[in-house]
């Protein structure tokens, strides 16, 4: 894949910087290794699941956090006192950090950590302002301007 330069986007556009930033992270995240390999399934409509695959990880050397729309999930391990001669060794136990940028008003609600898989639920929370509503159709449409008359006399 090709790497552009978006700098010069920078200093033309205002208030796109967070778009810039998303397609800067995007590039390089390509060509990173994905470790430890995940799944972000959806559950509902308004429900995400992501599923990682953490064998070897014990629950205190993973830390989740959310901050300013993005997820951070991070396994530090634990060093050992005694360091093992492996003949071949298959699982990486290696430490990592990942980071998913989640969309507007998308909440992680839980995380479980079962047989080697970090599972991390997420939600999207739509406020009632945001949401679609239905206008009924009445017989008349009152007049905007003799609802302030009434509100003034009120």
């Amino acid at each position: 894949m090709r790497s552009y330069d978006l700098s010069p986007f920078y200093r033309t556009a205002i208030g796109f910087d967070r778009l810039a930033k998303m397609l800067n992270e995007s590039q390089r995240s390509e060509n990173e290794i994905s470790y430890p390999p995940y799944n972000i399934e959806l559950v509902d409509e308004n429900a995400y699941k992501i599923v990682m695959a953490v064998a070897g990880f014990q629950r205190d050397e993973l830390e989740i956090e959310t901050e300013h729309q993005a997820l951070r999930v991070t396994g530090r391990k634990a060093k050992k006192e005694q360091e093992s001669t492996y003949l071949h060794r298959g699982i990486a136990t290696r430490d990592f950090e990942h980071k998913f940028q989640l969309a507007d008003h998308v909440k992680v609600t839980g995380a479980q950590l079962e047989n080697g898989l970090l599972t991390i639920a997420l939600v999207r929370e739509i406020p009632e302002a945001l949401k679609p509503r239905k206008i009924e159709i009445g017989a008349a449409v009152p007049n905007a301007s003799s609802t302030l008359i009434e509100q003034k006399a009120a």
